[in-house]
Parts: structure tokens; sequence; C-alpha cells
């Protein structure tokens, strides 16, 4: 079914609402997952709001947080989420961070205890409003395997930037440090398709092409996959990123992150608190005047749209060009939900006495 980003928007407040969210709150969050539809990463949307629900039910997630700043200096800060949703904390942060870049020319915010927050690029696009270059990161469920190894000890640990420029869209930076995203596993399971191989590996650390592999022990591979193919790369990007958003902050790290899905248990003996994150925001006229950068951007924007485009490919992208393209898209014809998704949202409207019944 396709249905209006609008009224998908719509229906994910009012559900945050009945959990409890404040109505700011509540907006702030269901924007985010709207934000994923949008751009057309659907693991991260409203497929993911009945996971959100039964962390809540679990008593693992706070639907009021009481967040605040437990260190900082001008230019950084620590922010206990409270447990809080990290649809909600992560944006904080950065109005935080945003409001020290102002003073100190960049501000750095590190998040503990918190929640999985969504997609990164969202809150790193969020600088964009203040004309500053934005940063994201968060570690996530240890599902990923370090190179050489069947362990699973890192998440899929994304990083996201976000650039200005002046008459061209911003460069907007948004990757797992995996070869996938770990809902992209889940969007195949829902398709019954097969993933590709190195994607992942089975609980021996032999290459699989079954997406429900996790199930069974198997864990997922850092970017380039394999050693010989650069994996050891996607190591280190997602261990740097579990270092700066849970050693640096105070969160629970590696193997101890808690697990987003409800049915598993945080595992015992915590080093941290909750998930972590690690946001920035610094203004570009800290570096050189600002209208004198972002038309620099235009025109680096446009020479690499520009470049040579090889045999069989229709022409060069610029990071962020297919979210931008597939909003477009989408704001006009709709996003499109799985049936198993449309039933996710039927039951959450029953469990809250609202209704879904999009046109």
């Amino acid at each position: 079914m396709t249905i209006s980003a609008s009224y998908l928007k719509e229906f994910t407040k009012q559900v945050f609402v009945k959990m409890g969210c404040p109505e700011a709150q509540a907006e702030v969050a269901a924007n985010c997952l709207n934000q994923a539809d949008l751009r057309g990463v659907d693991s991260h949307g409203v497929a993911r709001l009945s996971g959100y629900i039964r962390l809540w039910e679990q008593k693992r997630l706070n639907a009021t947080p009481n967040m605040k700043i437990v260190h900082e200096t001008p230019s950084t800060a620590v922010l206990d989420g409270d447990l809080g949703l990290g649809l909600v904390t992560a944006p904080e942060a950065m109005r935080i961070a945003m409001e020290k870049a102002k003073t100190a020319g960049s501000g750095w915010v590190a998040v503990k205890n918190s929640n999985h927050f969504g997609i990164a690029g969202f809150h790193a696009m969020l600088a964009l409003e203040e004309d500053m270059i934005g940063f994201a990161l968060t570690n996530a469920s240890p599902l990923v395997s370090p190179t050489f190894s069947r362990s699973r000890y890192l998440g899929t640990n994304p990083i996201a930037v976000a650039i200005p420029a002046a008459s061209q869209p911003p460069v907007v930076i948004d990757m797992a440090t995996t070869t996938v995203a770990n809902g992209k596993l889940e969007v195949l399971q829902r398709k019954g398709e097969e993933m590709p191989v190195g994607w992942a590996q089975d609980k021996d650390g032999n290459p699989t092409t079954d997406p429900t592999i996790l199930k069974q022990g198997g864990s997922m591979l850092p970017l380039g996959g394999d050693r010989q193919h650069g994996g050891h790369k996607g190591y280190c990007l997602g261990s740097m990123v579990d270092i700066f958003s849970a050693v640096l902050s105070g969160a629970n790290y590696g193997p101890w992150v808690p697990p987003f899905v409800a049915f598993l248990d945080p595992p015992a003996n915590p080093v941290g608190e909750g998930i972590g994150h690690f946001v920035g925001a610094w203004r570009v006229d800290a570096f050189r005047p600002a209208d004198e950068f972002k038309a620099h951007m235009d025109n680096w924007i446009t020479t690499f749209h520009n470049a040579e485009v090889a045999d069989g490919q229709e022409r060069v992208l610029v990071p962020g060009d297919p979210e931008r393209e597939m909003t477009e898209e989408r704001l006009k014809n709709g996003v499109p939900v799985q049936q198993a998704v449309i039933d996710d949202l039927k039951s959450l409207a029953d469990k809250f006495e609202l209704t879904f019944d999009p046109k």
C-alpha cells in the first residue's frame, strides 16, 4: 500500500503521544521516522515504530525523560538521556551542540543512557537549519563481527555528515559502517528474498545468503566484507563510532550495547548506561567566510556531477542525491509500505484505540 507521508507522520505522532511522550517530543520523534521513510530508508521509518513500543512496554524506554547535561566545557557536553527515545535525545544533543558552536565555533555532545535514534542523517541535517555542518554517530546492538572474528561485538554504527551549499542542495553522507544496514536484512525477510554474499556470515564464519542468519547466531560484516575487500577499514570505522558514542559518554559499548528487540534482555553486568550517540556542529565561518565556502561547495557539487560517466552508467551522483530525489518522489506519490508493516500499524492502532485508515 502507498500511504501519504503526512498521514504516516500524524499517525506516528499519535502513537508516541499515547505512549506518554510530551507532544513536542512526539512531533520530533515522528518527524525523524517520517524522514527515514521519505528518504527511502524504509527499515528505519514506521517499520521501527512497534519496536519502540515494545521497549517501552518492557520498561526499557522512558517516554518522559528528564534529559540533563552532566558534564560540559564551552565547546563540549555529555547529555544523560534518561533512557529516552534516541529520536528525542539526539536532536536535543544537536541543539546543545549548535548553541555551543555559535560562541565557540564548534560544539560536540556525547550522549549516554539513550535508545535507538533512527537515521543518523536526520540529526546531522538539523545543523543545516543554522547554516552549520552537522555530524552524527551512534553505536547499536552488537550484530557485527570484527575482522577475523565470528563474535558479535559491534553494531552497524552509522556515520552521518551534512554540509550546506549555496544554490545547490546540501551534501549529506549517511552510511552504516557495515556492508549494509541491519534493516535491509529485515526488509529482505519480509519480501522472502535472499541477500547478496558478503553481507553476513553464519555462526561459524562462513558466507551465507540467508537474511535470517542473525537469528541463527550469525553476524554481519564490516564495510568492505572480508579482509581482502577492505573489511578491516569498516571495522576501524565502526570501532571509532563505538568509542566516540559510548566510551567517551559513559554509555554501553561493544557487546554490552542493549539489543533493540524487546524479547532479548540487555547483557548482564553493563559497563555503562544505555546506548550512546555523538553529535557535532561547527560554523563554516569559523574556518572561512560562509558565502565563500558555500560558493565553492556549489562548484564542488557541479564539478562532480559533471564527471565523465563510465560506460553503462547514467550519471555521477553526489552524496545525498538519491535520498533527496526519493523524498521529492514520495512527497508527491506517497510512501510504499509493506503489508507486514501495515499489520503492525493496525495492531498499534487497536492497542492505543486509534484509527489507522489511510486513503
